[in-house]
């Protein structure tokens, strides 16, 4: 836990970034800020949907009496004269025996193509005093009186006319309206957003009064001129008139009234207006914001069955596809402009938009998209914001990408899950745009900012440690810093033997090569086991583990670096040999314990690099190697470190600067590994230096003389041999405790 905490912690920047990500959408769902952009994906994001979703089968339970280009041909131009409208009617009801028919047209203008206003005009003037005229006009009058005709027809069936609100300003009155669904101030204390017409065309009052029943046929598209909803009410002077699908259900179901059913919220809130249906009786129409419903569109054109209006008027239309069904009487002409932009076609009748919209409510096929959302929508976006602000903040990129492709897909599963379960449309575009948003901005700031943070960690610790702990370090750039620090660590020397005599046999340009080319491997074993070099010093290494990057092993790897470096000479020694060098031979000197390490020197240059008596020692340890004939040497604190590593005690030594002795080892080898000769060597040689300590010359000298000639190491022998001999001319005090004094660095 303190881990994660501490991970968020120094992604503060990415987190305070997403959030405000977040705000911005649900901004956005809570209608704060509405974003264009936002609503226009929701759109396309929909409309995909439905077309995924519907069914694309035909359905039969409404028919389109469809006044096309056939119709206009055989029968005349629009508008057709009344009485053709009445016996298109008698035909479908005597003939046909249809259920009901919608007129997807309104009668707004009297129909004076029958002449009968010319006559009457006649009559009043230049012919008011002619008997015969006067009789033969009343006689004829019913004959001609062609909205007459219609209205006395229209009377005897079920038949429901449609109108048209005006919703762009123009305050004109044509016609005569219905009686509204609802009566003034019904929904005024419920807060329920209804659209609001400034005008109407309606029909004469004469075919008003004489239809069943009449409901408006207005359509308001989206933003983007597409058709998918269409307003169940429309307020006029503070009364609510349905719509002609409302109008067509209630009738064809017998109800006389349609009933609004409130819901209540999960949480007390008065700004939530609650109307989520409409019931035609047993019926619910589902509605949303503003009162309107989603269209449950099932196809593309032509879901529904269409006849030609002219084929309706001859009679030779097919029976079986007219009885008892629905009947909607639109056009489909181009030139009549009842076209409409919809999510399965761009040019699509208006008519098959009632169609689509009648069957569809009385199925039970209509979606809901209530305002209620409009809190799931809320809730979808606190639960995948806050995940991807854990995720983008506590996992790598790799994991981040991962999570947020399963997060997209799970948002997208679950919406369709609710879509064809419930008929619940919930908002999908804000959700999908909000995770891509946030995916962009850990990305971005993982690129910037980490890229930045990783520069800086390079700038300040490149030319100490191997690139791939920068790159581990620019994880985390803030936990690393020059500053001084006191911890153990676990510090290497090494220098090369005789180079003075080296130098002294190559030209400058050669010299150069030969420490590049020595250093160069050498370096990369310190890198490869993470290791930060100090310094260079002419022919010397410096080098350290355990800082900048915390290590726990630090001295197992310098230790296996150390030994690495001597194996690796005979490789660089071979190299050499071709090229005419000569041989090189190192001392590696290792050391643990407590330093300060950090950013230190003087105001003109400054370095990473660590100082302390444990550093002297291993400084001190380098030196002490060749005095010992050995190539490599650790201090005792290092092998306590690493049990598992086989040694061969070289001394016990106090060391110029240190008044107290440590033990000295040379290490051989793992365990694991050490062969029966080496076994054999090291117990002889611990024994050996026992005699050695209690000063049994004679014994000791003897036993070196052998280790000498069995070892694959003799030098340490050689120079044991020589000190036996000066304590016999030069005897150390009786209490002496066997620590040789070096005083030379």
């Amino acid at each position: 836990m303190k881990a994660v905490i501490a991970k968020l912690k120094s992604n503060w920047i990415r987190i305070i970034l997403s959030t405000l990500v977040l705000l911005g959408f649900l901004a956005h769902a809570t209608y704060t800020v509405r974003s264009g952009f936002l609503d226009q994906l929701e759109n396309v994001a929909y409309d995909e949907h439905l077309r995924f979703t519907m069914p694309n089968t035909p359905n039969d339970s409404v028919v389109i009496v469809d006044i096309d280009e056939l119709s206009l041909s055989a029968e005349g131009r629009w508008p057709w004269p009344r009485n053709k409208l009445a016996v298109l009617v008698e035909q479908l009801f005597s003939k046909y025996d249809v259920a009901i028919v919608g007129f997807d047209i309104v009668f707004a203008e009297p129909d004076e193509s029958s002449g009968l206003n010319v006559l009457e005009n006649l009559a009043e003037t230049s012919l008011k005093d002619s008997p015969a005229f006067l009789s033969q006009l009343q006689l004829f009058r019913p004959d001609l009186d062609y909205d007459g005709i219609f209205a006395e027809t229209i009377q005897k069936y079920p038949v429901v006319l449609g109108y048209y609100f005006s919703l762009g300003g123009q305050s004109h009155k044509i016609g005569q309206l219905p009686d509204p669904h609802f009566s003034k101030g019904t929904f005024r204390s419920k807060n329920v957003e209804v659209l609001s017409a400034s005008g109407f065309g309606g029909n004469l009052k004469s075919l008003t009064t004489s239809a069943v029943g009449a409901g408006h046929f207005s359509q308001q598209p989206d933003a983007d001129g597409v058709v998918r909803r269409v307003p169940m009410l429309i307020r006029y002077e503070d009364e609510y008139y349905g719509s002609l699908s409302l109008e067509v259900v209630r009738q064809v179901l017998g109800v006389d009234e349609i009933v609004p059913r409130f819901e209540k919220p999960l949480f007390n809130s008065s700004s939530y207006p609650g109307l989520e249906w409409m019931m035609a009786g047993r019926t619910p129409i589902p509605v949303g914001r503003g009162v309107k419903t989603l269209v449950p569109f099932r196809g593309g054109r032509g879901s529904f069955p269409y006849i030609s209006a002219t084929d309706v008027l001859h009679g030779t239309a097919d029976p079986r596809t007219l009885k008892n069904k629905i009947v909607l009487v639109g056009t489909s002409a181009p030139g009549l402009l009842d076209l409409r932009a919809t999510p399965v076609a761009e040019i699509y009748p208006g008519v098959e938009v009632h169609a689509n919209l009648i069957a569809g409510i009385l199925n039970g096929e209509v979606l809901q998209a209530p305002e209620y959302t409009l809190g799931a929508e809320v809730i979808l976006l606190l639960v995948t914001g806050i995940g991807m602000i854990l995720a983008g903040s506590l996992l790598s990129p790799l994991f981040t990408t991962l999570f947020t492709l399963v997060g997209i897909m799970l948002y997208l599963a679950f919406n369709h899950l609710v879509w064809v379960s419930g008929g619940v449309v919930l908002p999908v575009a804000s959700g999908i745009a909000m995770v891509s948003l946030m995916f962009v901005v850990h990305m971005s700031y993982g690129y910037f900012v980490e890229t930045r943070g990783k520069r800086q960690i390079t700038g300040l610790f490149g030319q100490y440690v191997p690139p791939e702990l920068v790159d581990e370090m620019a994880k985390a750039p803030t936990e690393y810093s020059l500053e001084a620090d006191s911890r153990e660590l676990t510090v290497l020397f090494s220098d090369v033997r005789g180079f003075t005599t080296i130098s002294e046999g190559l030209s400058p340009r050669d010299l150069s090569d030969l420490m590049n080319q020595f250093l160069t491997p050498m370096t990369g074993i310190i890198h490869h086991s993470r290791g930060t070099i100090d310094k260079y010093m002419g022919d010397a290494i410096m080098a350290f583990w355990g800082a900048p990057l915390s290590d726990v092993d630090h001295a197992r790897h310098a230790l296996e670096a150390g030994l690495k470096m001597v194996e690796g000479l005979t490789e660089i020694n071979a190299a050499f040999l071709e090229r005419g060098w000569p041989e090189v031979r190192i001392g590696v000197g290792i050391n643990t314990g407590m330093m300060s390490v950090g950013n230190m020197g003087s105001q003109f240059r400054m370095a990473y690099t660590v100082l302390g008596d444990a550093v002297n020692l291993g400084s001190r340890l380098e030196g002490l190697t060749k005095n010992y004939g050995v190539d490599i040497m650790c201090s005792e604190t290092t092998v306590a470190a690493i049990p598992e590593y086989a040694y061969r005690e070289l001394d016990r030594v106090r060391v110029k600067g240190k008044a107290k002795p440590v033990a000295i080892f040379e290490p051989l080898c793992l365990k694991e590994t050490l062969d029966g000769d080496w076994k054999k060597e090291l117990k002889l040689h611990a024994e050996t230096l026992r005699m050695y300590r209690a000063q049994q010359w004679d014994m000791a000298e003897l036993n070196f003389v052998n280790l000498e000639r069995m070892s694959r190491s003799p030098g340490l022998y050689r120079t044991y041999a020589e000190r036996i001999a000066h304590f016999r001319q030069h005897p150390p005090a009786a209490d002496w405790d066997g620590v040789f004094d070096h005083m030379s660095k």
